[in-house]
C-alpha cells in the first residue's frame, strides 16, 4: 500500500499528494508516469511525475477530479493509502540522454496548460540543475486555475502567464503568447515543449511549425494499461503507429495525427458517463437489485 504523505488543493478540483514510493522515487526521470489505483476495484488512472525526492523516498502526482476515478484518488487524506502505484514507466524526456555540452547551448520553451503544468516542473528543474535556459508559458481559463506559479518561477529563466479573460499576464491562448515572444519579442528557441489538453498541444505544434521550431508534446491522457498490453493508447505519429505508454509518453508534436488522437480519447466517454450516473446514484441511496450498476 502506498501512503499519501501530503495533500494540497491547489485549484478548484485539482489535487496534488505526496505518495509514499520509495523505489519510484529513486528511479524516476523526467517525462515518466505511474500507473494509480485508489482501490483493488479502481480503474488504473496514468498520472505523469510531477516531483520526486529519492532521499525522502516520496512521489508527487497532480489529479484533477473528473471521473469516478479520480475522484477516489482524491477523496484519499494523508495518512490513507492508495492500492497501487506502479512506475516509472514510459521513456524518460529525451533531453536526459543528451550530451550536456550539447544540451547546454540549447534554449527551451515550455508551454504548459492546466494540470499539465505539473508535469512540467520537473523537466525545467532538471534543466535548470543542469545549467540549460528554459523558458514556461503556463496557460489557463482564469487565474483561479492557475498552479505551480511560484514553483516554476523559482526554476524557469522566464515565467509568462496566459490566461482566456486576461485575469492575469497576457491575454489570449498560450499560442498567442508564443507569436508574442517569437514574432514581436524576437526570443529564440530551440525546442518547444508542450504538455496540457489534447486541442492545447494541436495548436502549439502548429504554431511552431511555422517558425521551424522542434516541437515535443506529451500523450499519457491516452494510457488505459500502461504496459503495452491492452492498445487503447495507439496513436499515429510520422505515419506509424505508436503506443504512448511504451515509445512515449512524449513525441514530436509536428507528427502527431492530433485528430484520431483525440477520436481515441473520446472513446471511453460513454463508458464515463455511465459510471458518473452510477456513482451519483449510489450516493443518493438508490440500490439496483439487477445487476445493472456492475
Amino acid at each position: 500500500m502506498y501512503e499519501v504523505l501530503y495533500k494540497k488543493e491547489l485549484a478548484a478540483g485539482i489535487w496534488e499528494m505526496h505518495i509514499a514510493a520509495p523505489r519510484v522515487a529513486r528511479a524516476a526521470l523526467p517525462g515518466q508516469f505511474v500507473i494509480v489505483r485508489a482501490d483493488s476495484h479502481g480503474e488504473r488512472i496514468p498520472l505523469t511525475v510531477a516531483d520526486y525526492d529519492a532521499e525522502a523516498g516520496w512521489v508527487s502526482i497532480v489529479t484533477q477530479t473528473i471521473g469516478v476515478s479520480t475522484r477516489k484518488i482524491c477523496a484519499k487524506e494523508v495518512g490513507e493509502s492508495l492500492a497501487d502505484f506502479a512506475g516509472p514507466l514510459g521513456r524518460p524526456s529525451e533531453f536526459v540522454s543528451e550530451d550536456p555540452e550539447t544540451l547546454r547551448r540549447k534554449r527551451y520553451l515550455f508551454v504548459a496548460g492546466g494540470v499539465g503544468t505539473a508535469p512540467v516542473y520537473p523537466q525545467v528543474r532538471w534543466l535548470r540543475e543542469h545549467g540549460v535556459r528554459a523558458d514556461v508559458i503556463i496557460g489557463a481559463k482564469t487565474r483561479n486555475m492557475l498552479i505551480f506559479t511560484e514553483r516554476m518561477a523559482a526554476v524557469a529563466d522566464h515565467l509568462y502567464i496566459a490566461t482566456d479573460d486576461g485575469s492575469e499576464g497576457f491575454k489570449g491562448m498560450v499560442t498567442g503568447m508564443i507569436d508574442e515572444l517569437i514574432a514581436n519579442r524576437g526570443e529564440h528557441y530551440d525546442v518547444v515543449v508542450a504538455i496540457g489538453p489534447m486541442i492545447m498541444m494541436k495548436f502549439v505544434a502548429l504554431t511552431t511549425l511555422k517558425y521551424s521550431l522542434k516541437t515535443i508534446v506529451s500523450l499519457n491522457a491516452l494510457m488505459v494499461d500502461g504496459t503495452g498490453m491492452c492498445g487503447a493508447c495507439r496513436v499515429t505519429v510520422g505515419g506509424r503507429t505508436r503506443f504512448t505508454c511504451v515509445d512515449g509518453p512524449e513525441f514530436d508534436g509536428h507528427e502527431v495525427d492530433f485528430d484520431e488522437a483525440m477520436r481515441r480519447q473520446g472513446m471511453y466517454r460513454s463508458f464515463e458517463e455511465r459510471a458518473n450516473a452510477i456513482a451519483a446514484e449510489r450516493a443518493a441511496g438508490h440500490k439496483c437489485r439487477i445487476g445493472l450498476d456492475k
